[in-house]
């Protein structure tokens, strides 16, 4: 899905005239390209298969859970009845900096996953973990700062951002830039400098007459 939404920016970015959704454009294309590059690695298809066969019985994906969170942490509640009697080795969670996949082996016949993908900001790997409570899993994630999460998913946050903009009216170019900023604020060091020397680069071209000053 990320490498789809990549081709399309690229296609656009091929096709914008305009400087300022050149710069929109060039930035979202750098935000993909670092989401894809933080995404874990697919596993060997001989490995997917192992695995497979080591578990038995048949796998459910789970779908339902809740979410809190405190200044340090994310917190995510999956309930399982009589997880708590499962070995601990039987329950387990993998993290990379931007996800995390929760697989639960063997309880009652069946096994359970669980795969959240693109959270929403970086959380810390070494921080993170797992509880086993009566009948819930608690998957703990780590927040590498402290600052409050509207979301778990940036799917998420870019579908609610979907739907404000189906009722936005404003200027489209004001639109761009609106997003300009808030990709900027939200972004990392990389981002900050990739946007930075576009605005400058913009302005400067701007000075020089190179292109009109209502762009």
């Amino acid at each position: 899905q990320l490498q789809k939404d990549l081709e399309e920016v690229k296609e656009l970015l091929a096709k914008a005239t305009r400087k300022r959704v050149r710069d929109v454009l060039a930035a979202e294309k750098h935000r993909l390209e670092m989401e894809i590059k933080n995404q874990p690695p697919p596993k060997p298809k001989d490995a997917v298969e192992e695995e497979k066969s080591s578990l038995g019985g048949y796998t459910v994906k789970i779908n339902n859970y809740g979410w809190d969170q405190s200044d340090k942490f994310i917190k995510i509640y999956i309930s399982l009845n009589g997880v708590q009697k499962l070995p601990a080795e039987n329950v387990q969670v993998n993290f990379t900096e931007r996800s995390f996949d929760l697989l639960v082996k063997n309880l009652n016949g069946k096994n359970y996953t669980m795969t959240f993908n693109n959270l929403l900001k970086p959380i810390s790997v070494e921080g993170s973990s797992k509880k086993i409570k009566t009948d819930t899993v608690l998957v703990m994630c780590k927040k590498k700062r402290e600052e409050k999460w509207d979301c778990l998913t940036q799917v998420e946050k870019e579908s609610k951002e979907k739907e404000k903009a189906a009722y936005d009216t404003t200027d489209p170019s004001e639109g761009l830039m609106n997003i300009l900023k808030k990709m900027y604020a939200e972004g990392d060091d990389e981002m900050k400098r990739t946007i930075n020397k576009a605005w400058v680069e913009s302005r400067e071209k701007q000075y020089k007459g190179d292109i009109p000053m209502d762009i």
